[in-house]
């Protein structure tokens, strides 16, 4: 069960304060979050990454400038298998990445990856033919309806010009439910709020929409 962040602003900002905050609540976690780390980030109309083995409250978290779109997502490795950097997210493909927080079982899809969160990533693509908010609305449709449980799936697809959100979950709300402020003209979501000078609002499980 991992972490997410994700930011915007149309006039570039300050990661870093951002990232101290959310690596600060990735070493408290109830959950460890300690198995890497990555980012992506728009550089010049273009994705640039970050990913590290390293927990996320040991990297360099002031290398990385201003941004005007920004994920990050903190890894607990599902019965601490596959720890190796390639099944860090955010994972790319095209033009999109894609940033994943749940644990299903019983998953009845045939679909490529290194581990589940890529094989959701990938099973969206078969769905963009109906639009890109209706696409994923299809593909959490879908994949509900093949699973025998789901703990949690949350998820963000982002390209540089929009980003979508996913949220479904049946316990732990305290753990898995989603957050969104908006300081100063930053658009922020986050799996846990942090100390800002915004208010916090809580996203309503079993919410698609785009952000």
């Amino acid at each position: 069960m991992c972490r997410l962040l994700w930011l915007r602003a149309e006039d570039p900002f300050e990661v870093a304060p951002h990232l101290l905050k959310f690596g600060t609540l990735c070493r408290n976690s109830e959950e460890y979050q300690g198995h890497g780390w990555g980012c992506s980030w728009i550089s010049e109309g273009r994705w640039q990454s970050h990913h590290t083995l390293s927990p996320i409250w040991e990297d360099n978290l002031n290398s990385f400038g201003k941004a005007r779109l920004f994920l990050a997502h903190a890894r607990s490795a599902f019965r601490d298998e596959g720890i190796v950097v390639e099944n860090n997210m955010p994972f790319c493909r095209d033009n999109e990445v894609f940033i994943f927080n749940g644990e299903l079982s019983g998953v009845r899809i045939r679909e490529q990856g290194r581990i589940g969160a890529e094989k959701i990533f990938n099973y969206t693509k078969r769905f963009a033919h109906h639009g890109a908010l209706p696409g994923l609305s299809k593909t959490v449709d879908v994949i509900e309806k093949r699973t025998r449980y789901i703990r949690a799936m949350n998820m963000i697809l982002a390209t540089p010009e929009r980003s979508m959100l996913a949220t479904l979950y049946n316990e732990n709300a305290g753990y898995f439910q989603m957050h969104r402020t908006v300081v100063n003209g930053l658009d922020i979501v986050c799996s846990e709020a942090y100390p800002l000078d915004g208010i916090w609002h809580s996203i309503e499980n079993r919410t698609i929409m785009e952000l």
